[in-house]
């Protein structure tokens, strides 16, 4: 089991990671016309608005006393895995 540094070290390398990749979406969105490009436009706002709550809620799990962090841990675990399934199929469907 990791601790809790090793954790929050980890998630905020995937979220630079996920940035980049949003960004790849952007100028994929970008390049679009018509529908298309409405389309992925708005979805790749939703990627970015989920990412800056995510970035919230580890700035809160970072700032948590040690009796509160399991109980936020879980909460933010939950919230990245559907993040982690938003982006990958975002990109997936964009490809």
């Amino acid at each position: 089991m990791e601790n809790r540094q090793e954790y929050q070290g980890k998630m905020e390398s995937q979220l630079q990671e996920w940035g980049a990749k949003i960004d790849e979406l952007q100028a994929k969105a970008d390049q679009a016309s018509g529908d298309a490009k409405q389309e992925w436009t708005q979805k790749v706002e939703n990627l970015k608005s989920k990412r800056n709550e995510l970035q919230q809620h580890l700035a809160d799990l970072k700032s948590s006393s040690d009796d509160a962090w399991d109980s936020l841990k879980t909460g933010f675990q939950n919230a990245w895995d559907e993040f982690s399934r938003s982006v990958e199929e975002a990109k997936s469907k964009f490809n």
